[in-house]
Parts: C-alpha cells; sequence; structure tokens
C-alpha cells in the first residue's frame, strides 16, 4: 500500500486493510467531510506551495492541515486512483445565490467525476459546508444524505455543461446552484491548479484572500469558525458567539486540531 493510500485512510479513521468499493463511498466522503476541515489559512500566511502530489501529502496528511477546494478534492482523487476508481479532476464555476450570478474569477472550483458501470457521478469534499457526502449521479436522479438532498441537472452555457444543484438540511426550502462544471474537459495534472491558487490568493474579488473560514461537517451539522465568529449547526439548531484573537486559537485547535 502507497504511503498516500495509508495516511489517507489513517486521516480518515478508515481501516487500512478494507477494499473501498463504489459503495463504501458514502462512508469515505463522510469521513473526510468531518476529519479534513476547509480551510484557507495558507493563503491568509502567504505560504503557499505549488501543487504538486508530494505537497498535498505533505500539507493535508502528515501536517494534518486542511486544504481549499483544489487541495481537498485533489488529494481525495489520488486516494480514488490509488483505490481502482475510474477518476478524473474537472473545474468549475461557484454560483453566488446573494448576488444570484457566477463568481467573476473564472474557473476556480475543482470538483471530481467518477465513472462506475457505465455511469458518471459528482464527487466533492471540496465545497465547504455544502458537501453532498454521496456521489451524485449526472443523470439528474436526486440523491438525499445527511447533509441534504442533491443532483445534477444539464445545462449548456459559458461556465460548463452541468450544474450542481442543493437542498441543505435545515437551511434550504427550494434548490439552489452550487455551481457549474464542465464534464468534457477533465484534469489528469493537479499542476494546472496553481493558476486557481494565484487567482484565490491575489483576486480581489476572491472570497478567500480577506479573513480565516475554516469549517467542518459534525454528525449533526457543521462548524464554522472566522476569526470574529464561531457558529455550530446541530440538527437544524444553529448557535453562533462572537470572538477574539485568543478563542480564536482555542477554537482552532479544539475542534479542527490544527495549531497555528
Amino acid at each position: 500500500m502507497s504511503e498516500l493510500n495509508a495516511l489517507f485512510r489513517k486521516r480518515i479513521g478508515f481501516p487500512e486493510n478494507e477494499e473501498i468499493t463504489f459503495e463504501a463511498l458514502d462512508i469515505i466522503l463522510e469521513k473526510t467531510a468531518k476529519n479534513i476541515p476547509f480551510e484557507n489559512l495558507c493563503i491568509l500566511e502567504k505560504k503557499t506551495s505549488d501543487i504538486t502530489k508530494e505537497n498535498l501529502i505533505n500539507k493535508i496528511l502528515v501536517k494534518k492541515e486542511g486544504g481549499l477546494c483544489y487541495e481537498l478534492n485533489s488529494i481525495l482523487y489520488f486516494f480514488l486512483i490509488e483505490n481502482g476508481f475510474n477518476a478524473v479532476l474537472a473545474r468549475g464555476v461557484i454560483f453566488e445565490n446573494a448576488t444570484q450570478n457566477y463568481l467573476t474569477l473564472g474557473r476556480t472550483h475543482v470538483t471530481i467525476l467518477v465513472n462506475h458501470e457505465d455511469q458518471q457521478y459528482l464527487i466533492d469534499t471540496g465545497f465547504g459546508g455544502n458537501l453532498p457526502l454521496k456521489p451524485v449521479p449526472l443523470s439528474g436522479e436526486p440523491i438525499t444524505s445527511n447533509n441534504g438532498e442533491f443532483r445534477i441537472k444539464k445545462v449548456n452555457s459559458e461556465h460548463g455543461n452541468y450544474v450542481l444543484e442543493m437542498k441543505l438540511k435545515h437551511k434550504n426550502i427550494a434548490w439552489k446552484i452550487g455551481y457549474a462544471f464542465d464534464s468534457k474537459k477533465p484534469i489528469h495534472d493537479v499542476s494546472e491548479f496553481n493558476e486557481i491558487q494565484t487567482i484565490i490568493a491575489e483576486h480581489q474579488e476572491s472570497p478567500f484572500n480577506k479573513k480565516p473560514i475554516i469549517t467542518r461537517l459534525t454528525t449533526g451539522g457543521n462548524l464554522t469558525l472566522t476569526n470574529t465568529s464561531f457558529t455550530q449547526w446541530i440538527d437544524g439548531i444553529v448557535t453562533k458567539e462572537e470572538i477574539d484573537n485568543s478563542s480564536f486559537e482555542e477554537l482552532l485547535k479544539q475542534h479542527f486540531d490544527i495549531t497555528h
């Protein structure tokens, strides 16, 4: 077993000797979402590294940090490939529901497409608190997970040929657009994501270069930490507390196991 395969299993708490079938992906996705946070600390501290397999192993599996979509989905992609899956990476554009427009940063979202028994599925562990937690078929059939309902809609736009839609548990009554993505331009070389990292780090409209945001899923909901607040969703009940810098460091260690 490769170093990546063994370390990834250890990080998410999945047995080293257990085969990963397509049916087991629900468990893998849930464990990944609970154990590897979505966070932008390296961007803010200007401590980014080139996007390579080795650097991702070091950052996420050795140093036990989290990351953004292009890091989290890249490391999961490598893990899936190591376990015999037919997977590729794809790029997408995030939809801003507050403004009802797509972000103007270009295709800066990274997701995964998996082929299984002549069907294609979207898999995403890098979309903050909006994770499907299960493979979502591109055929349009909706799936339901602990995080809500998710489906893929076929579209043809400048942003891609499919859209991920979601109804988050306890949060959305109607379907909302998550992002558009392009299945016709599969990516196998993660070095392409250095361009995304640069945009995320430097673009004035990037949502991730202004203040820290750290989030991960929990059994009953999710946790989100910024430098001014700590928000917990537990079974549909939200509690939000204002915090200061010292509380930020304590909560980062306590809830996300990151020493800053």
